[in-house]
């Protein structure tokens, strides 16, 4: 046996059905870690001296050697391998992230016009020359260690399998059974103690959206590893930490992330199989710690640290969700990990992003997830948000929820969402209870109900696990016997890119808010769970109140298409008054004639918007929906204007004037309701935002965000709910597996045995070439090719009726408030009850209105400036 007893989970001498449910790691000291039984006895533990600096492969390592493969199916005895030296390959560059010099640059003399031929054919040649041989398996898996190529083997570390060796597994089962169907893991294996596991979930990106987040989740581990100071961390601290890249879908996978991952050692061509003894495999896993940091042109260089890599390739399109089912429940049993972070592809963390995050964890032991800032990938310059209007509105976004609402809920200490693209999670509040019920299998929920699973789940309970992230912070807070807090980290911030196009944001947000709804309201009606959850009682009180808070803005959520209307309408109407008229510059009376018109172009633009959402895609209809949010932008613009003039009109011309100011604010309601509200609101945003010493949205993106405000509550809200019967994550393409890759036949060696009969390279210089050629094609850019999505499947007469059903409910609330608030016997009600001055009249609905908007806006102000004031006490 290879690895010693105690750190084999299915050890259990001749009782092979000995299973521990959930394995125990011995506790590991600091730096060394328990070594490894080579195949002729016990490997001396020593010490390893670690410069975050150098070349950490210039130094004295532990060495796992190749024994420690013996109990799968090692290779190395019947490689036929050219005699190729490990010690004469070209060195790599070192990579000293402290230098700034990071990720490293194209070399001038790099060709831009090299193509992939050469790839395709270094691939032909190792695949054609591959020879079939037989290995043996291990608890009746495939298991394979092969050589990575030698150009990445750092130097002195050729007998180190850990840096020499990729390991590959061909998984045939369910992710839920992983742990049961005897598969193990290298870091396991190595009696590692797991702080910290990342995954990376991708489908189809390209290989600079990967090598952007890749990288920096390198230069996060470096940084680890360079503090020095740390009981946790320090040179070693890479050993704490294991990154999982999971893939969905072997069809769909970018073939040149494939490269990418091919130049770090995390994966080879010709070794996968696509069944073993006749069972379909239904993940391919490789693990290797690789020390390579590869930018998106083949550069490659020394990394400051190893870090440890399980790439896991699905072979079918599951979706997003059923990647975390592989990271949660299949590799995490095994791990064990402290804190697991959450990281879409794309998404790029700052260099000490992680690092804060588990610093909150640290500090706080009954902080249960914890999220970041997100915010827009601006380009270089803010060239992105100069240039697109649209992302410049997203910027905007997101910084005043950063600023505003996540501050707020991190003070109650329950956030609604904690963001998927970034965000961690203790692996141990994440556990379900011993009756199967808890966060993971909530979490989980939705996989089943999108997958065929339903069991006649209706299309509220499927459009609420569309939101699964908000159902696992509900989950979390509320879980029975143990109180669990969710935290905001402002100083973890990680920059994602933000759709451009109309079609792509629409299509993005009718998930978004369609799950965020429906998840909401489950929130506000189970409000009482909070009382049964394992919180003190003063935490109770306090989720209480903001449970109370989240019911009030989800009813101004439900009613906004109403409330803009009625804010238009009021507004307008009353600055286009005989007394008052906003338009005169053009020429007099003019002010009722532009309130007619944009009155009827208001309505048939929400016509508009509702024929097109209940028929047709955002991107069958793009344009229509451009010259929407043009037409609407320029509506809020006349808004605008009209509040602006009525405060102008309101407000004292002379000084003398204002010698009386207290007077004006307590006798002109229009001064009054419009000022309150502007200041409440807007006001807010800029005081908020001074006071986080991050003002430059305001000037950068306000004014593009004011003009699409109507479109993010006609157009995206209308969409949304239009289209309640597409429960889908919007997957591309096709879910099926493709059987290319050949088979794992089982047949008897010469004693009797069990062994598997594969079809493997047999040539190392045939596994450097692709090595080589890998790199080679990624120095030119393929062709843009355009993406071509597939037709809206076809949905169930139920889920039809169900849509209308609710459509017809939701926009009847709306039009009903908007019937009643501009009916005239509701306008003559109030001339002739509601006080009049002689500046102006104003409606009793917008005084409600403005003075409810005000006082939401002064809580979410109060949270923000409580957790300011928590951070500078250090709690």
């Amino acid at each position: 046996m290879a690895y010693r007893q105690n750190y084999d989970p299915y050890y259990g001498g001749h009782n092979q059905n000995t299973y521990p449910e959930y394995p125990q790691h011995n506790p590991a000291p600091a730096i060394d870690y328990p070594p490894v039984q080579p195949a002729g006895g016990f490997v001396q533990p020593h010490h390893q001296e670690y410069d975050a600096q150098s070349a950490w492969d210039s130094k004295s390592t532990k060495s796992y050697e190749t024994g420690y493969a013996s109990s799968q199916a090692h290779l190395n005895p019947q490689y036929e391998m050219s005699q190729v030296s490990l010690h004469n390959a070209p060195p790599l560059p070192t990579m000293p992230y402290a230098q700034g010099n990071y990720p490293p640059y194209q070399r001038p003399a790099m060709a831009k016009d090299q193509s992939s031929a050469g790839w395709s054919s270094a691939r032909d040649k190792l695949m054609k020359r591959r020879s079939v041989r037989q290995v043996a398996l291990r608890q009746g898996n495939l298991i394979l260690d092969v050589p990575v190529p030698s150009h990445i083997v750092p130097a002195g570390q050729d007998k180190n399998e850990e840096m020499s060796m990729m390991r590959y597994t061909a998984a045939t089962c369910d992710p839920d059974e992983f742990m049961r169907s005897k598969y193990s893991l290298r870091p396991y294996l190595y009696g590692r103690q797991t702080e910290l596991f990342i995954v990376m979930t991708m489908y189809n990106e390209d290989e600079v959206l990967f090598t952007k987040t890749m990288n920096a989740v390198i230069k996060n581990i470096a940084h680890l590893c360079g503090r020095n100071k740390s009981k946790t961390w320090g040179p070693e601290g890479w050993k704490k930490v294991v990154v999982c890249v999971v893939s969905d879908g072997r069809n769909k996978v970018n073939k040149r992330t494939l490269q990418v991952l091919t130049l770090m050692g995390c994966y080879q061509e010709g070794i996968a199989k696509d069944s073993v003894g006749g069972q379909d495999v239904t993940a391919h896993i490789f693990e290797y710690t690789s020390s390579v940091v590869v930018t998106e042109t083949g550069e490659v260089s020394q990394g400051g640290c190893p870090v440890q890599i399980i790439f896991c390739l699905k072979e079918q399109n599951k979706k997003k969700l059923n990647s975390h089912r592989w990271f949660f429940n299949a590799f995490g049993p095994l791990i064990q990990p402290n804190v697991c972070v959450l990281l879409d592809v794309g998404t790029k963390p700052t260099g000490t992003s992680i690092y804060e995050l588990w610093k909150c964890f640290d500090k706080h032991s009954n902080v249960g997830g914890a999220c970041g800032e997100i915010c827009v990938d601006t380009g270089r310059g803010c060239s992105l948000i100069l240039k697109s209007p649209l992302a410049a509105s997203q910027n905007f976004e997101y910084k005043m929820s950063n600023i505003l609402d996540k501050p707020l809920e991190s003070v109650f200490g329950y956030i609604s969402v904690l963001p998927g693209a970034f965000s961690a999670y203790r692996y141990k509040a994440l556990q379900n209870g011993p009756d199967g019920k808890g966060p993971l299998a909530s979490y989980f929920k939705g996989e089943a109900l999108h997958g065929g699973g339903a069991d006649g789940a209706g299309l509220f309970e499927r459009n609420m696990y569309l939101a699964e992230d908000r159902i696992l912070c509900f989950e979390i807070v509320t879980k029975k016997r143990e109180g669990w807090v969710l935290k905001y980290v402002k100083s973890a911030k990680a920059a994602t890119d933000c759709p451009t196009s109309v079609a792509e944001f629409i299509s993005q947000r009718r998930r978004w808010l369609n799950g965020s709804l429906f998840a909401s309201i489950h929130a506000t009606v189970f409000w009482f769970r909070i009382w049964t959850s394992g919180q003190n009682f003063f935490r109770k009180c306090w989720l209480q109140l903001e449970f109370i808070y989240n019911g009030v803005q989800l009813f101004f959520s439900w009613t906004s298409l109403a409330n803009f209307y009625l804010a238009f309408f009021f507004l307008v109407s009353s600055a286009t008054s005989d007394n008052t008229d906003a338009f005169n510059f053009l020429s007099k009376g003019a002010g009722a004639d532009v309130f007619e018109v944009f009155l009827k172009l208001y309505i048939a633009l929400l016509f508009v918007v509702l024929v097109c959402s209940l028929g047709n895609r955002p991107q069958g209809s793009k344009w229509i929906y451009t010259i929407c949010i043009v037409l609407f932008g320029i509506c809020n613009c006349i808004t605008v204007w009209c509040a602006g003039y009525t405060v102008y009109m309101a407000v004292p011309h002379t000084v003398t004037g204002w010698e009386h100011i207290s007077s004006l604010i307590q006798n002109n309601k229009a001064f009054q309701e419009i000022v309150i509200s502007l200041v409440a609101t807007y006001g807010l945003y800029f005081i908020a935002s001074f006071m986080h010493f991050e003002p430059w949205h305001m000037f950068t993106s306000f004014i593009q965000y004011m003009f699409l405000l109507p479109s993010y509550v006609n157009i995206l809200m209308m969409y949304a709910m239009c289209n309640l019967h597409d429960v889908t994550w919007g997957t591309k393409g096709d879910n099926g597996a493709a059987k290319d890759l050949g088979g794992a036949k089982k047949v008897k060696d010469d004693k009797g045995n069990d062994m598997m009969e594969v079809e493997l390279p047999t040539a190392r210089e045939d596994v450097d070439q692709l090595w080589a050629a890998s790199r080679s094609a990624l120095r030119s850019k393929p062709a843009e090719e355009k993406e071509h999505r597939d037709a809206a499947t076809k949905q169930s007469d139920h889920d039809r009726n169900s849509r209308t059903n609710v459509v017809l409910a939701w926009v009847g609330t709306n039009m009903l408030m908007i019937l009643v608030f501009t009916s005239e016997a509701f306008l003559t009600w109030v001339n002739q009850h509601v006080e009049k001055t002689a500046d102006s009249s104003f409606n009793p609905y917008l005084t409600f209105l403005f003075f409810a908007l005000a006082g939401l806006s002064a809580i979410r102000f109060f949270g923000s400036a409580m957790y300011l004031l928590l951070r500078l006490v250090g709690h």
